[in-house]
């Protein structure tokens, strides 16, 4: 979308007489969120950020979607043509079907001979299971093939009625109301060819048209002693006492694919082409056959240099995109608002505890249904939902883990697509491809933002930084920079979370943004800018530093003596987390070598320092200190083991955070009472902060006047420490 085509914060808003009503509950709503906003401190809002963000997007890796990291290029992928493609403008849309018959059986119609052989040539199947399923078509006439959509039902009806060497299998109108099947089927009067076949593929049912028994004891009359009938249903086909009813099980990928190969090219071709990298990724996706199948085509075309290697390559994402269309497609009949309700929310909250995901699709469903008609009065069923239904159509799975807490780890159930690259594509379909729903992602978006969970506001950010892959001017004007702008701190910090993974994924322009925002007059985007400096600085450490310490001289540009605590405060985390992040040992030189330009970049180096020097293994109250951990273990890296004894120093020997550095030191002689690692790297350490005789005097008069835990006793280990302090 172009900017000129952008939609404004004021046009995404719901229409209609109850718009007064709704921005009224809003405010009221904001106001109860104030009340209740509390401030998060950067390292703690940094662990969840590590913690909750989606498998696509952890912090400390590059961010990849399925193999590959995403560009901009895969918005509109061209050149790759699969048999029967609809071509609309740039964008190639991909349509797998078996030739010869609707993928969703529209009609009634004979089937030819000739597709039925054509079929044959590929057709895998276990063989004992056709055994089984031919001996029982034959002896009660009629029988309901049951299975996950797209598994191979359809193909497998048409051959099972094809072996019983048939001479006209016809298709049925999957629209025929149930209890007008009978009406169906049968030999018309005056044929002479009584040996007759039919196949209705996923029949329509509807809870108050159900397929029961009475239906088929009907159809199996007429059928008479020579025909026969195949019903195929899906998970969620709503059947009532249904005798002759088959669970399908499908055949393997790699069997399907070397199947088709095998009719389509040579044996020494066949080989060779399954044998490609490409080959093995794709059947290491979980396709389903009829992408399979479609691949194989591909795979042909490329053995006769018909397309090039690019078209194998793309071709898995290719399918995968098809399949997000169709099910965005789809009408309420086949996949109900509220399915694609919850196919976005499990697109934001992927390997999130499936509870919570239903939990926030029903709130989705409850905005589309506004905007759809704003009339009507959102209704969210609240039984009747079947997990594994539900999940066999969003192509995902069940499994247990653990989830972070503030607690600690604790069990859940949770749910995942197969593929993870689906929760991409489906977002940017969603956002770009469907527009008429944005104002119900955004509200939901901001609901989710102002969640009290951790979890909730993560993948709330997580998800506006697809979008703002996607489309960032967009993304920035309708999300982004109204929770930066926001009084609460919670959407800042949902903002900042925001930023930071859209950069991690590829977004451009975020550090721009940032550089903009912490030049800016209002203290809000500075306060973001600064928080994202601290998660992004990683990246580019010096560069980081250099904004941080810009920042903290425009902050004591006006009266000394009314310098803003919290923007200090933050601005001494943004260091504390870049201390300690992967490239800290850059962060530290850098530091190091700045640290005594003027008063507002000392106090900022000493201020993050000490902060930094407070955080401990886990957080826990007597962990390892991380900073002490470092040390200890750097003793081969001079910007490491020179750098943190020297601003050390500095920090005891500077009034401003003396008592601040000594109270963070006996943190340490705690912890070294109670670790022997810690007190082994303590010990090493202290001998490296005395160069002067009042320095001596400092940390020997600590050692030996500092108290235990809780007032008792000294720690016995302040007189070992004592003890390796050099003379003086």
């Amino acid at each position: 979308m172009s900017t000129t085509d952008q939609q404004s914060p004021a046009a995404v808003q719901p229409q209609g007489d109850s718009a007064p009503a709704d921005e009224v509950a809003r405010e009221e709503a904001d106001e109860e969120s104030e009340e209740r906003d509390q401030p998060q401190d950067a390292w703690s809002a940094r662990r969840d950020l590590v913690d909750h963000s989606p498998r696509s997007m952890r912090i400390g890796a590059q961010a990849r979607f399925g193999g590959g990291t995403v560009s901009r290029d895969q918005n509109n992928i061209t050149g790759n043509q699969v048999d029967g493609d609809v071509i609309i403008g740039t964008k190639t849309v991909y349509q797998f079907s078996m030739p010869g018959f609707s993928s969703r059986g529209s009609a009634s119609g004979e089937i030819p001979v000739t597709v039925l052989e054509r079929l044959s040539e590929d057709f895998v199947a276990d063989e004992t299971v056709v055994t089984g399923l031919l001996a029982r078509l034959r002896r009660d006439h009629v029988l309901v093939l049951s299975g996950a959509r797209f598994t191979g039902r359809r193909t497998a009806a048409l051959m099972l009625l094809h072996r019983l060497g048939l001479t006209s299998v016809r298709a049925l109108d999957r629209t025929v109301e149930p209890s007008s099947l009978a009406d169906q089927v049968g030999v018309p009067d005056g044929e002479a060819n009584p040996s007759r076949g039919y196949v209705m593929c996923d029949v329509s049912t509807r809870r108050d048209r159900p397929l029961r028994e009475p239906h088929l004891l009907a159809a199996r009359d007429r059928l008479g002693e020579h025909g026969y009938l195949i019903i195929t249903v899906d998970l969620t086909a709503v059947l009532e006492s249904v005798p002759f009813v088959e669970t399908w099980s499908p055949p393997a990928a790699a069997e399907v694919l070397a199947s088709h190969l095998a009719s389509r090219t040579d044996a020494a071709a066949s080989a060779e082409l399954l044998g490609l990298a490409e080959v093995t990724e794709f059947l290491g996706r979980n396709h389903q056959l009829r992408e399979v199948a479609a691949f194989a085509q591909q795979l042909a075309r490329y053995s006769a240099q018909e397309v090039g290697a690019e078209a194998i390559a793309q071709f898995s994402l290719v399918s995968l995109e098809s399949q997000v269309q169709e099910w965005f497609e789809e009408d309420e009949a086949s996949i109900h608002l509220r399915d694609k309700a919850f196919l976005v929310a499990l697109a934001a909250f992927d390997g999130g505890p499936y509870a919570l995901t239903a939990e926030v699709s029903d709130l989705l469903y409850r905005f589309l249904q506004e905007t759809w008609n704003h009339s009507l009065t959102p209704e969210v069923p609240v039984f009747g939902t079947h997990i594994g239904k539900r999940l066999q159509l969003a192509r995902a799975e069940r499994f247990e883990e653990d989830e972070h807490t503030e607690w600690g780890p604790v069990p859940q159930q949770k749910a995942r697509f197969v593929d993870e690259r689906f929760s991409y594509v489906l977002l940017r379909e969603a956002w770009t491809g469907h527009p008429s729903a944005r104002p119900a992602l955004i509200e939901w978006l901001r609901r989710l933002s102002d969640d009290g969970r951790p979890l909730v506001r993560t993948r709330a950010a997580s998800t506006v930084a697809v979008l703002a892959l996607t489309d960032l001017p967009s993304a920035m004007a309708l999300i982004i920079e109204p929770w930066g702008t926001s009084r609460l701190s919670r959407h800042r910090l949902v903002a900042v979370s925001a930023l930071t993974l859209a950069h991690l994924i590829g977004t451009p322009h975020v550090p721009r943004i940032l550089d903009g925002w912490c030049d800016n007059d209002d203290p809000r985007l500075r306060w973001v800018a600064v928080r994202a400096y601290g998660l992004l600085g990683p990246e580019r450490p010096e560069q980081a530093l250099a904004a941080l310490r810009g920042a903290v001289h425009r902050l004591y540009e006006g009266d000394p003596d009314d310098i803003d605590s919290a923007m200090l405060r933050e601005l001494a985390d943004a260091v504390d987390l870049l201390l300690l992040s992967p490239t800290g040992h850059r962060a530290l030189a850098e530091l190091r070598a700045h640290v005594n330009d003027d008063r507002p970049v000392r106090e900022l180096t000493l201020r993050g320092f000490l902060s930094a020097c407070g955080h401990t293994e886990a957080d826990e109250r007597y962990g390892d200190p991380l900073v002490l951990t470092w040390y200890a273990r750097s003793a081969a890296d001079a910007d490491v083991a020179d750098g943190v004894p020297a601003l050390w120093r500095a920090a005891l020997a500077d009034q401003l955070t003396t008592d601040d550095s000594l109270a963070a030191l006996r943190r340490w002689v705690l912890i070294a009472d109670r670790s022997a690692a810690t007190e082994w790297a303590l010990a090493a350490l202290l001998p490296r902060l005395i160069t002067t005789r009042s320095e001596h005097q400092r940390l020997s008069h600590l050692l030996r006047t500092m108290p235990g835990r809780d007032g008792s006793p000294p720690p016995k280990v302040a007189a070992r420490l004592l003890a390796v302090l050099p003379p003086h």
